[in-house]
């Protein structure tokens, strides 16, 4: 695991646009696990802006999300589909049956599960996996005492999670899905490549116990510590709780490969 602590949240998201772009333009070809939420409402924004100025193809990118609500069509306003259509997808040259996101509405949402893991390993495995994390340490809808080498499956989601996301439903928990299709953490860690992505001091002692805590079915973003090859942007806020800050400045400096990281 690298750790890069960032100055603002906008620098953290300029260079998780970065990376991003940087995996499509070196192979044309990837498959790039996406994610939801606000963060990466920005990091979205700032690849489609990447991908006009410097000409990025995405017409031989395939895509699959983390998660999506059980229940919502792709045309409910709050799945997760709808938000991939209008915050990447129709921006960029990407091909609709290249992206994938569980489908929600699925009769049988235990083989939708399985479908959906299949079709990932279909293509390949996923090069870059995107993340974010919940106030909770889940990644993906991977909820606290979700196993940790699991597979896409069905996932009832936390009192936690409800609350953290029922702004986006009228403040009214009662109207946030219950349950959700998600990949599963073991699906996370097969991803070559994963890079984490965290900004804002509510998420400062998760994170902390993420990076620095034990790996924990309780906390199960800290599997991420088993990645080989993991990336995690923070900004200072969200970096604030960690102990190990100078030994994470020292390797920003001497480290070759983040060196050339934030220098490009």
């Amino acid at each position: 695991m690298k750790v890069v602590i960032c100055s603002d949240a906008a620098q953290t998201r300029r260079l998780a646009a970065q990376v991003l772009a940087q995996q499509v333009q070196t192979k044309p070809d990837s498959v790039l696990g996406l994610a939801t939420g606000r963060t990466m409402e920005a990091i979205y924004a700032q690849l489609a802006e990447r991908a006009e100025e410097q000409s990025i193809d995405f017409s031989g990118v395939t895509t699959f999300n983390l998660d999506e609500y059980i229940g919502l069509t792709a045309q409910h306003p709050q799945s997760y589909r709808y938000y991939m259509q209008t915050h990447l997808f129709r921006l960029i040259n990407i091909p609709e049956h290249n992206t994938h996101v569980p489908d929600g509405a699925a009769e049988d949402v235990e083989a939708e599960a399985r479908s959906y893991e299949s079709r990932i390993a279909q293509a390949g495995g996923i090069d870059l996996q995107l993340l974010g994390l919940g106030e909770n340490g889940h990644i993906g809808f991977n909820e606290p005492l979700s196993a940790l080498n699991g597979r896409t499956h069905v996932v009832t989601l936390a009192q936690a999670t409800l609350q953290q996301n029922a702004v986006m439903f009228d403040n009214d928990m009662g109207q946030v899905p219950a349950r959700a299709l998600t990949m599963g953490t073991g699906t996370i860690l097969d991803s070559r490549e994963a890079l984490l992505v965290v900004t804002g001091a509510a998420k400062a002692d998760i994170v902390a116990r993420v990076i620095e805590g034990p790996v924990s079915a309780l906390v199960p973003g800290s599997a991420l510590q088993f990645h080989p090859h993991c990336l995690v942007l923070l900004d200072e806020a969200a970096a604030s709780r960690l102990t190990q800050r100078e030994a994470i400045f020292w390797q920003m400096q001497h480290d070759p490969e983040l060196q050339a990281f934030l220098s490009a």
